[in-house]
């Protein structure tokens, strides 16, 4: 397969994603509090949402990449 073909799957595929999930979370180490050489840390957990207006341009793109791959 030629590799903008295989750039669209995944295109496709990752947008698909986007649109299933929705958005993921992590965590992450953060210093809340320092006092002198004491830290106090935490681990804070985020939410990242993934806007399905941009879900749907990546899979129109990875499309439009999977058409023109087949074509050539």
């Amino acid at each position: 397969m030629k590799s903008l073909a295989m750039v669209g799957i995944i295109l496709i595929a990752v947008g698909a994603a986007g649109l299933i999930f929705k958005g993921f979370s992590y965590e992450s180490k953060e210093t809340v509090a320092k006092i002198g050489s004491l830290e106090a840390n935490a681990e804070i957990t985020k939410e990242v949402e993934v806007p399905q207006a941009l879900s749907l341009i990546v899979i129109a793109a990875g499309a439009a990449l999977l058409i023109i791959g087949l074509k050539k």
